[in-house]
């Protein structure tokens, strides 16, 4: 299998990679915040709640449109808005196979195991900064630059974990 199969940080349009990258962070803010007693419950969190923010987000983009057009929707317009974005949801597999692995694999505490999904979303938006960097045809100082402003969200939400615990 390709790693295009198992991580996959360069979509087909720009806001499908947006979507991925918010979707990481979300993600990554949503375990910081939950507190949640068990694995199942912290999954479920993660996956919850993106899925509201997606659905808020499509919500917002129809009616956006509908506002602009000065007309309802068309059908078109609905069925595209709702089979689009889900790189929001679905960039947070990895994290949550780092969270399951690490506490049911690996025996780690739940607390640990939050903070494994939490550095493997880290590592995964510094890649998507570096990767940022690579397709805008930056010099390697601004890649560095790229990698760590999107890798400092990760940190940042490392650093909250740590001082709410």
């Amino acid at each position: 299998m390709t790693r295009s199969m198992w991580v996959r940080l360069k979509h087909e349009s720009e806001e499908a990679t947006a979507s991925g990258i918010y979707g990481l962070i979300v993600g990554a803010a949503v375990l910081v915040a939950s507190h949640a007693p068990t694995v199942a419950r912290a999954v479920f969190a993660v996956l919850a709640t993106l899925t509201i923010y997606w659905l808020a987000e499509r919500y917002a983009r129809i009616v956006a449109e509908r506002i602009h057009a000065g007309q309802r929707p068309t059908w078109h317009t609905v069925r595209r808005q709702l089979t689009t974005g889900w790189e929001m949801v679905t960039a947070s597999g990895l994290p949550l196979l780092a969270l399951i692995g690490s506490y049911f694999l690996g025996g780690a505490t739940i607390d640990t195991a939050v903070l494994a999904a939490l550095m493997c979303s880290t590592v995964l938006l510094c890649l998507s900064g570096w990767l940022i960097g690579s397709n805008g045809r930056l010099q390697p100082g601004e890649r560095l630059a790229s990698m760590l402003v999107a890798g400092g969200f990760g940190a940042t939400l490392i650093i909250l974990k740590t001082l709410l615990h």
